[in-house]
């Protein structure tokens, strides 16, 4: 995690009165500069980011909206991605912040020092657009062979397929059945 925490990613929550307060941050790939290597493009995305201000705790709530480009897992081509997800986050405030986010075991519980007035959220925003991309990166199965996918690669995978469930059914395989669920 960096810790560069860029001006503008950060709340002076301390001057904030009790209740909710609303901010809007719009990110695309200049954001992502002073973290590691990203594995997608052109983020275009906009975090809505709710502080509900109570005594001694605040939730905080992200919402991600928005797209990137990556890499199709299927076919290999660049692959426009809608991200949509929400995050809630409980930031207490205690004496021993560094004990306490040690011992946490709830990822959406995070300490901060009593004597803390600011919230610096450009790790939170960088962590919670990444984990708004899916594991799996590819079109729909309704999409598969539309104008984004390489059908080249798709038609070779094709004919892997058809090659296997031939060379199954001629039975060139049998007798290994009996090793197969060996460690």
């Amino acid at each position: 995690m960096s810790m560069s925490h860029r001006r503008e990613y950060e709340i002076a929550f301390v001057g904030l009165k009790p209740g909710l307060h609303h901010f809007s941050y719009e990110i695309d790939d200049s954001f992502f500069e002073t973290f590691q290597q990203q594995d997608f493009k052109n983020c275009k995305a906009n975090v809505k980011f709710t502080l509900d201000k109570k005594v001694g705790f605040m939730l905080c709530k992200f919402d991600v909206d928005g797209k990137v480009e990556l890499i199709c897992d299927r076919c290999g081509n660049n692959l426009q991605l809608q991200l949509w997800d929400e995050f809630n986050l409980v930031v207490k405030m205690v004496d021993n912040p560094e004990v306490m986010n040690d011992q946490e075991d709830d990822p959406d519980i995070y300490y901060i020092s009593k004597g803390e007035s600011h919230l610096h959220l450009e790790d939170w925003i960088y962590e919670f657009i990444n984990l708004s991309i899916p594991m799996q990166r590819m079109c729909k199965e309704d999409e598969v062979g539309g104008p984004q996918c390489n059908l080249e690669v798709l038609e070779k995978l094709k004919k892997m397929e058809e090659g296997a469930k031939a060379a199954e059914a001629s039975g060139i395989w049998k007798g290994l059945d009996q090793f197969k669920d060996l460690q």
